[in-house]
């Protein structure tokens, strides 16, 4: 079996039409979006409508959330005055050009996507925004990995996909059972379509082939493949700095956020 997965479009059409277009030449059995379609670039109206028109299932990002629920909040963290600043105007004119029907449509969807698979359907593959604790939970690949093994044990998640820091990672824990057989988890952050932090300004997604035995006790089970997508990001940049928004987030399209936090 194969899924595609991707996040974090961040109202970037053109990312996204590269995106599609690559899982489309891929031909996965299913696709889903974790979130976050909304704010940044000047897009967001087409985008909803992009997921809508494919009906491609989609969990709720905290930036979803605070367009849906019409706040001036996007539940972002902010370290300095300037970032805040930009954040709010970000959010400000998203609020401001959203359709009222994707507004709504913003407010039905889930925080949690969970696919029971394999043989017996014991095998959990869980999919969030930020954690499973909080939407805009922020986990990087430096988290210790007890944490990570305690989290997924707790909720009983063998795959956990998720998006929110857009710096794409796998990460493979193991556990020892009471039988003594080893059992792997693997932690994936999908990283992000429209808006990169990792410095490569390239659009990502994740493909993720699943054997037909699926078992948490073999770690090759589960195949990991991260793809980045050549786009036009000078369009994107370009749209952005004729629009209302901070001209900051058109070089930080062009650079991948590589000096973003």
């Amino acid at each position: 079996m194969k899924i595609a997965f991707f996040s974090d479009v961040h109202a970037n059409l053109p990312a996204l039409e590269a995106v599609l277009k690559s899982i489309d030449a891929h031909r996965p059995d299913q696709i889903y979006c974790l979130g976050d379609l909304v704010g940044y670039a000047p897009w967001p109206n087409e985008v909803v409508e992009r997921i809508r028109r494919r009906h491609i299932p989609t969990l709720a990002g905290n930036y979803d959330e605070g367009v849906g629920d019409r706040s001036d909040d996007c539940g972002c963290a902010y370290q300095t005055e300037i970032q805040q600043s930009r954040g709010e105007q970000s959010i400000g004119y998203t609020n401001e050009v959203i359709d009222e029907d994707h507004r709504r449509w913003l407010r039905t969807l889930p925080r949690h996507i969970r696919l029971s698979l394999g043989r017996d359907a014991e095998f959990s593959l869980l999919m969030v925004h930020g954690s499973p604790r909080r939407i805009n939970e922020y986990l990087f690949e430096d988290r210790p990995e007890r944490s990570f093994r305690r989290m997924m044990s707790r909720f009983e998640a063998d795959v956990m996909l998720f998006g929110h820091t857009h710096r794409p990672f796998h990460k493979i824990v193991g556990e020892e059972g009471e039988d003594g057989r080893m059992r792997y988890r693997h932690a994936i952050n999908i990283g992000s379509v429209g808006k990169p932090k990792d410095g490569d300004p390239r659009a990502g997604w994740v493909l993720l082939e699943l054997s037909e035995e699926l078992d948490a006790g073999e770690m090759d089970s589960v195949d990991v493949k991260f793809v980045r997508v050549t786009y036009d990001v000078e369009e994107a940049a370009t749209g952005v700095e004729e629009s209302p928004l901070p001209d900051a987030f058109a070089e930080m399209l062009r650079t991948g956020g590589k000096h973003e936090q």
